[in-house]
């Protein structure tokens, strides 16, 4: 048998990096055309950061990033205040592919590749930028349609392709800020409803991604935002869409609408920190809690519990549905975790985490917050269903009443009605005293009380109500009492039944 390390190791001679790599980093690696937002927010979010870290930003200015949209002749700008990138360096960083120097920062990107999101989805993308102190302002150019016939063309090496398709330039300074970066995207590509020009589209999906501050409406916002600001570095950034007349907030409000026309209204915030492998804090979780009646609307965009890294959103709302006994009960949670373990690393679209250990504990110590959830949404889906249960029998009782006072019934009849209406209140009694109940029992008694006291007198009354039944002979008025109880017993609906009945008596008068 041969040994098994048995041949000689021979170095390869030739690597060869295909020129399908520049799309499997750009456009087929962006799934969702809105994430080209997200990325190069999140860049902006990074210079911004440095840029107070330099000392360029003070305390009280604001990381502001401008977006504009022109429908007409399909551009998007997306500029920010942040750091910029020098002339000297601008050339070879813009044309550096998965080369990066944020990794082992605390920056949110680091892979290298999130500036070519918009590769995809224009004719053209232009980069602009230069730092405070630059004599010219350094763009490069890509043609996206040159690129797109270039990679259907073969093989080929990819530094002769980046080229081909690349304009670098220098431009007068003229009215540029002293200091920013911006990313223009020229011939927007009309897809998924045009999402992408849609400035309002734009702010909802920034307002979920992006790192904007909570509404100052929002009373929990400064709460949440003291117990996070502990761990996460938030970075606020001020995000105007241009046209729009307030900047992007986060979507979070104290009370929503649901499809029902049901109010939902947040009555209470619980925070937690989540220990990682090694003892240390892996993430800040917080969740809203309010009466969990049911699902959050989809639209308020805040349904679900969220994953967020440097206060990005990771992934969409449902990524952590899995943790619940049953996934829609995700759909009736308001919440997010923030990741602070820097072990914890968002995959290459952003779209999930890498699977670690370190994940998956993360995971394993959020499932008991899942199962929390759950049991809110149950035990108050279980107390909604006794609540029906008590005003279907509340109603039941009042048609009764209704019935008894008619005196279209035999005596006989009206007991038997009577003994219903006895029966459903003693079932109200018996849910009143319920435990999950226990909040409004005084009310319910209440009810019990007026309905039972209604009853008794109803009973008492010997000559309830002058009736035109009382003035027919009594064959007659024993006929149309058996007429009358068999219309209560084949009708399906007692409501309707008393109505036919009381037309059918105002006749007789």
């Amino acid at each position: 048998m041969a040994a098994k390390n048995a041949g000689e190791t021979m170095p390869l001679d030739e690597v060869v990096v295909g020129r399908d790599v520049l799309e499997l980093v750009s456009s087929a690696m962006y799934i969702d055309p809105m994430t080209v937002y997200r990325e190069y927010v999140q860049n902006a979010a990074d210079a911004i950061d440095e840029a107070r870290a330099n000392g360029l930003l003070l305390p009280d200015e604001s990381g502001d990033v401008a977006i504009a949209i022109d429908a007409g002749s399909r551009t998007i700008r997306i500029r920010d205040n942040g750091t910029g990138i020098s002339n000297k360096d601008f050339a070879r960083k813009m044309a550096a592919l998965g080369s990066s120097g944020k990794r082992g920062t605390k920056a949110r990107g680091f892979r290298g590749v999130g500036r070519l999101a918009g590769l995809g989805y224009a004719q053209e993308l232009i980069f602009r930028s230069k730092t405070q102190g630059d004599d010219a302002v350094c763009e490069l150019t890509w043609d996206c349609r040159k690129l797109k016939a270039g990679l259907r063309q073969g093989d080929g090496e990819i530094q002769d392709l980046i080229r081909a398709v690349t304009a670098f330039r220098k431009r007068p300074i003229a009215d540029f800020p002293e200091r920013f970066f911006e990313v223009e995207l020229r011939g927007v590509i009309r897809l998924r409803s045009d999402r992408l020009m849609s400035p309002a589209a734009v702010q909802d999906y920034l307002a979920q991604v992006a790192p904007v501050p909570f509404a100052p409406e929002f009373k929990f916002g400064p709460e949440i935002r003291a117990a996070l600001a502990q761990f996460v570095e938030l970075g606020e950034l001020t995000i105007r869409i241009e046209g729009n007349d307030h900047p992007v907030y986060r979507p979070h409000r104290d009370t929503y609408q649901d499809d029902n026309g049901r109010m939902i209204s947040f009555d209470d915030l619980s925070v937690s920190t989540i220990p990682g492998i090694d003892g240390d804090p892996a993430a800040i979780a917080w969740v809203l809690h309010h009466d969990y009646e049911g699902a959050v609307p989809g639209a308020a965009g805040i349904k679900g519990l969220r994953l967020r890294c440097g206060n990005v959103q990771i992934g969409e709302h449902a990524l952590l549905e899995e943790l619940f006994p049953e996934t829609r009960f995700n759909g009736w949670a308001v919440g997010e975790i923030h990741v602070i373990d820097r072990k914890i690393v968002p995959n290459g679209r952003r779209d999930h985490f890498e699977q670690n250990a370190h994940y998956h504990n993360l995971t394993n110590q959020l499932a008991p917050i899942a199962r929390d959830i759950a049991k809110h949404c149950r035990t108050n889906s279980v107390r909604r269903k006794w609540e029906r249960e008590f005003e279907l029998s509340a109603t039941s009782v009042r048609e009764a009443f209704s019935v008894i006072k008619q005196g279209s019934l035999g005596v006989q009849a009206r007991d038997q009605v009577a003994l219903a209406a006895e029966q459903n209140i003693l079932k109200m009694a018996k849910i009143a005293d319920m435990p999950i109940l226990v909040n409004e029992a005084s009310d319910r008694n209440q009810t019990i009380s007026e309905l039972r006291g209604r009853l008794q007198d109803l009973m008492a009354d010997e000559h309830p109500v002058s009736s035109p039944l009382a003035r027919l002979p009594e064959e007659d008025r024993k006929r149309f009492e058996s007429f009358f109880e068999l219309i209560y017993e084949c009708s399906a609906n007692r409501v309707a039944a008393k109505a036919l009945i009381d037309r059918i008596l105002l006749r007789l008068e």
